[in-house]
């Protein structure tokens, strides 16, 4: 296993978080020491985002300079334009002329009923928790559970959180995943401490607990976010250090879905947003094509799945009354 299990192994991301406890809310930030290819594949039916077009294979813009996850929902979509300013004054982003644009796209997750103080006043605080985010970026392993925008996620049974793990293919390419666990669908089998992601476990990292002896009925049956409808939307990247075209990071993104599917049941429903960004740094050649891009798919998968287990095992409960129990209360 890579040193920290945490997309940071792939050398040139790095990632911060900014938590507002009393918000219930929060910002995650990842940047990319040189501007890294990218694309987003959504698959669930009530997404947002901000310039996620622009990542279409066919358009343009080659690659961008930072990607974030918020809560907040709509309103979390001013937290990029917290993270571009902090690259501004880096000197980053896409040269126009004179000007320097940073692009940051963004995806966001509804939080808003979580029991946090949401009377922010004229304008949401997500601008200074995107700059937040952006400034207390590293390359250091990155906190899981209830931090950034995973501050106030929430599934179908436990709390969820941001959640990280990492592989390294065959070839030897290293693949990573980012996730904000907010689904309306549950991470966990049925009523029990089983998480749907257990073959894809690495040592103990989620407890260690595998699947039940057998599946019931009850285990399979239809657990949602209440009240409903609920909205949802789980978010992440999924990172490699390969050499890839947009289209083939809009493939390995595509592939990703496979591990959320794999980890939350059921997934990509009308009130998700889930969507998945692709990054690719470029330090490594990719090889023989589809050989190589079976191996960072197959491992896309397995990392988004074990990286939404970590995300709910290291979750705490909000500090409201009510707020909605974490696995570790349940089941610890």
């Amino acid at each position: 296993m890579p040193i920290s299990n945490s997309i940071t192994d792939v050398v040139g991301v790095l990632v911060g978080h900014a938590t507002d406890l009393a918000l219930g809310s929060g910002v995650t930030a990842v940047l990319f020491a040189a501007p890294a290819v990218a694309a987003v594949s959504v698959l669930g039916g009530a997404p947002g985002g901000r310039e996620q077009e622009l990542l279409a294979p066919e358009m343009t813009v080659a690659a961008v300079d930072a990607l974030v996850l918020a809560g907040g929902s709509a309103f979390g979509l001013d937290a990029a334009g917290g993270v571009q300013a902090a690259l501004r004054e880096d000197g980053r982003g896409h040269l126009v002329g004179a000007a320097r644009v940073p692009l940051v796209p963004a995806a966001i997750l509804f939080d808003l009923g979580n029991g946090g103080n949401k009377d922010w006043g004229r304008f949401p605080p997500y601008r200074d928790l995107g700059y937040a985010a952006a400034r207390a970026a590293s390359a250091a392993e990155v906190p899981l559970g209830s931090v950034g925008a995973g501050t106030g996620a929430s599934t179908a049974s436990v709390k969820g959180g941001i959640g990280s793990a990492s592989a390294r293919t065959e070839s030897g390419h290293t693949v990573a995943a980012l996730v904000a666990v907010n689904a309306i669908g549950s991470p966990t089998i049925g009523p029990g401490r089983h998480f749907w992601a257990a073959p894809f476990e690495v040592g103990e990292e989620f407890g260690g607990h595998g699947w039940p002896a057998r599946m019931t009925q009850d285990d399979v049956a239809l657990r949602l976010k209440r009240p409903q409808p609920q909205p949802g939307t789980t978010i992440g990247v999924v990172a490699t250090d390969a050499i890839l075209t947009k289209a083939e990071a809009k493939r390995l993104a595509i592939m990703a879905h496979d591990g959320l599917a794999r980890a939350i049941w059921p997934a990509h429903l009308p009130m998700d947003g889930d969507t998945i960004f692709a990054a690719a740094t470029g330090a490594r050649p990719l090889g023989e094509p589809l050989r190589a891009m079976a191996q960072l798919g197959h491992a896309a998968a397995m990392v988004f799945a074990r990286a939404v287990a970590r995300g709910v095992y290291a979750a705490t409960a909000l500090p409201y009354p009510g707020a909605q129990p974490a696995w570790r209360d349940r089941f610890r």
